[in-house]
């Protein structure tokens, strides 16, 4: 058995960490970095580095970039009276394909789950906040229709409640319990576009 410091078993355990990534996956993924050619590794190396060191919170809408504001923020052509709450960087760029939304994003980078230990201090929702009691006509919550989305979705609501902004969420055409970076453009175009009242 190799111990824990031979490299390939320690590049097995370190791509098995990944989500949805197993014990065979990661093996393999190992022996094609090992088995390909070396500018492969490099290049991987380099990115994994490259984006731990550069990439960070855009400081208005929370969403993963380099430059701050992120190029939602900055676009001039987008809607400042329309923010849409997302609960991760993939769900935005899911909603962003359907070409439906020219307003602005608030990612919340997760969702409500007191069974995984996440309140919602650990959420952007202060920041939310902030934002829409600076001037904000409408708020859409595009969270997944889970069961932790939709509890999301009901707390952004209690909050936003004082502000007297308008709350509506995304309609249904989305399944429950999927994944809003699972769906395709048409539907999720269709769930945006016939978003319902809160």
């Amino acid at each position: 058995m190799a111990s824990a410091t031979d490299p390939i078993r320690r590049l097995v355990l370190a791509f098995s960490r990944l989500p949805g990534i197993g014990e065979k996956t990661a093996t393999r993924l190992t022996f094609f970095v090992l088995n390909g050619p070396p500018e492969v590794a490099r290049e991987l190396s380099a990115a994994l580095a490259d984006v731990r060191e550069r990439v960070r919170f855009c400081s208005v809408c929370c969403n993963l970039t380099e430059a701050d504001p992120c190029r939602f923020c900055a676009d001039p052509r987008r809607d400042d009276r329309l923010v849409c709450v997302v609960e991760s960087v993939p769900s935005l760029l899911a909603i962003e394909r359907t070409g439906e939304f020219r307003g602005r994003y608030h990612v919340l980078h997760g969702v409500i789950s007191p069974l995984d230990g996440v309140g919602p201090e650990q959420l952007r929702l202060k920041e939310l906040v902030a934002r829409v009691a600076l001037g904000v006509d409408e708020v859409i919550v595009a969270t997944n229709p889970s069961v932790e989305g939709e509890a999301t979705a009901l707390y952004i609501q209690r909050l936003m409640r004082p502000l007297g902004v308008r709350m509506t969420r995304i309609a249904s055409g989305v399944s429950v319990g999927s994944d809003l970076e699972y769906a395709d453009q048409a539907t999720l175009g269709r769930a945006l576009s016939a978003r319902r009242e809160m």
